[in-house]
């Protein structure tokens, strides 16, 4: 028997993403699927968008009071019909096979839950093709990330992940955290024994942030969440997490040697990564101008998600404060 798929979306405000996700799920080679829609709190009119596409998807819509994305994902798990419950951001695009791969991948590869990539749709203008580099590229903390060469410990992101409802009911669904709760389920479902899988023919096309303000504070509160993911699973802690922290801290270092020591060595290492990534970016998205951009959103990721691995770890280990303390916004009170 093939599995049954229930597409959950947690969402706040963001309506003309939404009208582009659901045409993308309309496209789906593969129509035996439902869509449960969690409006968490929206401030704007989301009905209008669900009911263009009511008569034509099987389509389910729930409006609930500000949660955070993990806590409205498990409202809508409840609310769920079939077998296996693909989480999937309100900013992305699915290819119109994407539900017929799911599916494929489910019978090929045993597994508990699944993950895939995310990638830079041609229609994105320049600046999301760049980030979108940044977050995915092996130069940067997306190199940090399992990949299909680890299948086993591959780490599902909510913008593209699937797992068994009766699984995920087993571990109760995602935490209170509001920022990092989708590595905190991984992990969670390893140390109860389930495992995780990586699924190359399922990636999606991600927004994310649509300029460099807000993809800064974004990746600093990835950062910030990091040490407290640290604390709540141990025996997952990884030296390369503290990655950007080091490089952050490394050119500092950097500019004390040039201006005190009146030597560059450490510099020219930045000024050769620098390259590596243009390079690589100009390789991967044949664009100039793009990879022009994809420097500057690389050192914005490292620096920003550096400064917040680095905060949070003090606060954490050296002050020794509680993570719902340290930053009350990382949570929500249940």
């Amino acid at each position: 028997m093939k599995p049954t798929i229930s597409i959950v979306v947690a969402i706040f405000n963001r309506k003309d993403e939404l009208f582009e996700l659901l045409n993308s799920l309309n496209a789906q080679t593969d129509k035996d699927f439902e869509v449960i829609i969690v409006d968490d709190g929206s401030l704007i009119d989301l009905k209008p968008t669900i009911h263009n596409f009511e008569e034509i998807l099987n389509i389910k819509y729930f409006k609930k009071t500000n949660s955070g994305p993990g806590l409205s994902r498990n409202y809508g798990a409840k609310r769920a019909s079939n077998d296996w419950l693909v989480f999937v951001d309100s900013d992305v695009i699915v290819e119109n096979d994407y539900i017929e791969n799911i599916k494929n991948g489910i019978l090929s590869i045993p597994c508990d839950a699944f993950g895939g990539a995310d990638k830079a749709h041609r229609g994105f203008n320049l600046m999301q093709k760049a980030i979108s580099y940044s977050m995915t590229s092996v130069f940067t903390t997306g190199g940090i990330r399992g990949n299909k060469k680890a299948v086993s410990k591959f780490q599902p992101r909510s913008f593209n992940m699937g797992v068994k409802k009766e699984v995920f009911e087993k571990v109760g669904g995602f935490s209170e955290m509001r920022i990092g709760e989708d590595p905190d389920l991984s992990m969670t479902l390893w140390e109860n024994g389930f495992t995780t899988a990586f699924f190359d023919t399922i990636a999606v096309y991600h927004k994310r942030r649509v300029d460099f303000g807000k993809f800064s504070k974004q990746v600093y509160q990835f950062g910030c969440a990091r040490p407290i993911l640290n604390q709540r699973h141990p025996n997952y802690v990884k030296i390369s997490f503290a990655f950007p922290t080091l490089f952050l801290l490394g050119y500092v270092l950097g500019f004390i040697e040039y201006f005190i020591l009146q030597k560059g060595f450490v510099l020219s290492l930045f000024g050769l990564y620098t390259m590596m990534v243009l390079l690589h970016a100009m390789i991967v998205t044949k664009n100039i101008a793009i990879a022009g951009m994809a420097v500057i959103s690389t050192y914005i990721q490292m620096f920003s998600y550096g400064y917040g691995f680095l905060k949070s770890w003090i606060l954490l280990n050296v002050l020794k404060m509680k993570p719902e303390n340290a930053f009350p916004t990382h949570f929500h009170k249940v």
